[in-house]
């Protein structure tokens, strides 16, 4: 068996679940602005976040989805 014919025998190999741990994984959406404030501003932050991801992970989430920020006027309040 040459290294062509080993992938291809490869990868015609059904995926594990170990591999497609997505497909049934609990995901946690954090909103950063209003999920914790840290330094008490009234604006949630990564610090808040990061205080808090012991808790997230004892609710069992396999993972977390950080919603989008970014540097805005805020003229749409975001």
């Amino acid at each position: 068996m040459n290294a062509h014919s080993l992938d291809l025998a490869t990868a015609a190999q059904p995926a594990t679940a170990h591999t497609e741990w997505w497909r049934g994984a609990v995901l946690y959406q954090i909103y950063p602005r209003s999920f914790a404030d840290a330094n008490n501003d009234g604006v949630g932050d990564l610090k808040g976040i990061t205080d808090h991801l012991d808790h997230v992970a004892s609710l069992g989430v396999d993972g977390i989805w950080l919603s989008p920020f970014f540097t805005s006027p805020m003229k749409d309040f975001g």
